[in-house]
Formats: C-alpha cells, structure tokens, sequence
C-alpha cells in the first residue's frame, strides 16, 4: 500500500512557482462558494509523518482563508472527553453545512499507537475500526464530503530526521511518540496498513501523500482537495433533493409488539404510593453513590402522545438531587442542528461522569415521525437503525447504562387524556391541533413503532414497553428498571 509513497516524489521550485498562484485560486474561490453549498467539509490530515502533517495543515490554513477553517487538533483525551465515549470528541466538532473542519492529531493515529503498545488487544483494535467506518459512513450519507490523507515518510528520510534531532541532543520537531514511530517502523507499517484498509471505503478512500519533498506534499494534497471540491460543488441538486418526500403510507399490521403490553395492568393508590416512596428513597441513595464513583448513565422516553411521559420523568426526578441529572426535551431541531447530522445534537448533550440526561423524546425522532410525517427519504429513515445502534453501542461500550422507554396507551385511553388536559386549564398547553391529526395516523405510527423495537432493541440496549393506561402503575415500572439497572451497574464498578 505504500509503496507509491516511497519513490522520491518531488515538484521543482519552478513548477510550484507556476502552479500555486492559480491553485491558491482556486482554493479559496471553491472556498468561498462552499459557504453557500448544502453540504459540509472534513478533512482528515494524519499519517506516520506527525511534524509533515503539522505543517501541512499550517500551509493549508496559509493557501485558504484560514478564518473560514475550522482547525481541530486532538491530542491525548482531556478529562471531560474521557468521561464521554471515545467518539464524542470527533462527533462535538463537526462542521455544519457550507463549512470546512480538519481534523488531526489522534483518530485513526492514536489507536495504531496504542494497538502497537500493547494497550488494546486485535479485538479492541477492530472494534474501534467498526466505529470509524460507521463515524464516516454517517457523515457521507449525510451529505458530507470527507476527504481523509496519510503522510508518510519512507524510512530512509524518517531515519535522516531522526539523526538529525538526535544530534541536536532531542531538540527539533520531533516528540516522544515520533521516536517511538521510527523505533517501531517495522512493526507499525504493516498495522498502518491494516488500519487503512479496514477504513476505506469506496466512497472516501485513504490518499497516501509522500512526505519526503514538502512542496510536494503540499501542492499534492491542496491539488487533491481543489479537484474533489469543486467537482461535488459543480453537481447541480436533482430534483429528487429538492422535492419533499411524501409521508409513508399507512399500513396497518396484524399484529406487533405493542400487542404483547398488558395495558390491564393496573397499581392501586395505596401500593403505588408505598412502592414509589420505597423505590424514589433507593434512586436517591443510588444516584447519589453514582456520582461519587463517576458513574453516568441516560433515560430515553418515547411514548404516545398524553402517554404520560412528563409524570414519570416528574417522579425521577423527584428522588434526585438537582446537581445528579438534566433533563432534555427534544422538539423540532434548531438552523445550527440542521446544519449538521441529526445525531450531533445527542452526542453533545451525553453526561459527565456521575450525572444522569433524561430526553423528553430522542433520536428515534428519525425513524418515528420523521419517518411516518416524509420529514425525510425513505433511505434516510431506513440507515437509521444501524446508524442508532452504533451510537448507543458506543454510550453502553464506555460503561455508561442505557434505559429506553416506550410508554404504550390504548386509543380509547388517549382520547380521555386529550379530553381531560382540555378542560383543565394548567394542561390546557399541552393539547394542540396536532394531537388530534397525529391520531389519524395511529396505524402508521404503530407500525413504525414496531420496527423501532425489532431493530434497536439490542442485547446492550433493550427497550422497556411500559404499560402506561395505569399512570402509577407506570411511573412504578420506570422507577423500578431504573433503580434495578443502576445497581447492577454501580454493582460491576
């Protein structure tokens, strides 16, 4: 794989000379014209080369209008990225549409170095690949261009660097991790390879740019980012983007999961009122204990409209200290969130060691009426399942538990509700036009409930189908798989 990138490559000084002035050109023209594209712009700079990759990005950031690059250089994790999954970092920065990011500094980098250390085993190594795959796969259906290089240096000239900074006694540019790079040359090429293979894909394939001429180096990836650049700003937008996508039709299934929730479960008052004293007093003490031993965890409530969501978020929160949790109602997302991947906004509301998020609604949006109201294609709502595993995969893999709630009501139970918050004048806003017209669409919303369920509920993270005709009867069920899941979790640590 790199042995195009060990020939000598260079450009003369007068070559560049005649080619960098139209070049910076057309740089910042398709810069320029990107602020005003549909779609944003990662570059992914690394390689075996550190300082080469360093003063590539300075010299990209030189050739472009650098006010408009968003520069983001990941060295080891601080301690507020440690106490988030691996990814959270990368998710956090990502551009919105009409703009350019690169990225640097760890990713792909950091754990060959660590596979080559003997921190990770070839499981985790590989499991760390599936997630990038899946990182960049989301981002380029999206609609994001990712543009990903490796500067290597062959190891003739990286032997000649390192003479050179050892004479000055460790001065230069070179740091501990480029020693440990040379020292290990042998072995981390092939692993390189290994890991580049495993992360290109048809669509943004690794370019291996030879690192040992700079002014090759550098024209040679600013060439290659001027031409994929303007030839995906030269794509006119079909008339499929520009049209709506109709809402998917109704289908009304025989049968689905929602049929296996006993909704004649019911808690009378005395019961319910000594089970939600007992198990509010054991969340608090384990609430508590999760935060002195850093343990974070997150609440997803989905259910039918007047289901009763807020009431059993209300007793959750009750039990708590207000410092242990955040609650987070999901509505219709803001310009900066459409800007960008519909899970960006999730990604950075994941809690800090020892704190718990609820979501009034979540991310399931995508695949509930995004999907039933034609929000978006087909195709769009169709990847999500896979794009929704990954995410909550990733949330459960950093020791973070995950409960996920479907609070599931009757028709007949619903309309009561809907008639009783209209007659009492504090629940009078929670009743809109749009209750009642998502009612008419019952059968589709049952059936995409039911592929929600077969397709996300996963061994790390099942759903819970609540009964929720009974209000406390729910509220207690919450309680308790909360309660039950905590101390399994405090219990492992």
């Amino acid at each position: 794989m790199f042995e195009a990138a060990e020939v000598g490559s260079k450009i003369s000084r007068g070559e560049a000379d005649e080619q960098l002035p139209q070049l910076r050109v057309d740089l910042i023209n398709a810069q320029y014209d990107l602020r005003e594209g549909d779609f944003p712009v990662l570059i992914v700079l690394m390689g075996d080369d550190r300082p080469g990759v360093s003063e590539l990005v300075n010299r990209l950031n030189e050739w472009m209008d650098g006010r408009y690059i968003r520069t983001h250089v990941f060295g080891a994790p601080t301690d507020d990225e440690l106490q988030r999954p691996r990814d959270w970092r990368y998710w956090l920065a990502l551009p919105g549409r009409g703009q350019l990011a690169i990225y640097t500094g760890a990713f792909a980098l950091e754990t060959i170095l660590e596979r080559l250390q003997g921190a990770i085993d070839q499981t985790e190594l590989d499991r760390r690949l599936r997630h990038m795959r899946r990182f960049e796969q989301s981002l380029r259906d999206g609609g994001a261009l990712v543009l990903k290089f490796w500067i290597h240096l062959p190891r003739k000239a990286f032997k000649k660097r390192v003479k050179k900074s050892r004479k000055k006694g460790g001065g230069g540019r070179l740091d501990a991790a480029d020693h440990l790079i040379f020292d290990a040359y042998d072995d981390l090429m092939p692993l390189a390879e290994y890991v580049l293979r495993k992360t290109d894909p048809g669509g943004a394939p690794w370019h291996i740019v030879e690192g040992t001429q700079a002014r090759y180096r550098d024209i040679t990836v600013a060439r290659t980012i001027r031409s994929v650049l303007m030839e995906r700003l030269s794509r006119a937008p079909t008339p499929e983007t520009l049209a709506a996508p109709a809402p998917a039709p109704v289908v009304a299934p025989e049968a689905t999961v929602l049929d296996t929730v006993d909704l004649d479960a019911v808690l009378e008052r005395p019961e319910y009122r000594a089970q939600r004293d007992e198990l509010q007093a054991r969340l608090r003490a384990l609430t508590r204990r999760a935060r002195e031993e850093g343990v974070s965890s997150v609440a997803v409530f989905e259910g039918w409209d007047a289901a009763g969501k807020g009431g059993v978020i209300r007793r959750i929160t009750q039990a708590m200290d207000v410092q242990d949790y955040r609650v987070v109602p999901i509505g219709a997302p803001t310009d900066e969130e459409l800007a960008r991947h519909y899970l960006w906004r999730f990604w950075r509301q994941l809690p800090r060691a020892g704190r718990m998020v609820i979501f009034d609604r979540s991310w399931y949006g995508r695949v509930l009426v995004e999907r039933v109201e034609g929000l978006v294609p087909e195709l769009a709502w169709q990847r999500a399942y896979a794009e929704i595993d990954d995410f909550e995969e990733q949330i459960v893999e950093r020791g973070i538990p995950l409960f996920k709630f479907w609070l599931h009501i009757d028709r007949e139970e619903q309309t009561r509700r809907f008639r009783e918050r209209e007659r009492t004048p504090y629940k009078k806003y929670k009743i809109t036009d749009e209750d009642y017209r998502n009612r008419e669409r019952w059968d589709a919303y049952r059936s995409a409930v039911n592929d929600m369920v077969q397709r996300t509920s996963t061994q790390f993270a099942p759903w819970t189908l609540v009964p929720a005709n009974d209000k406390r009867f729910a509220r207690v069920e919450v309680l308790r798989t909360i309660c039950e899941g905590l101390a399994k979790r405090l219990d492992e640590s």
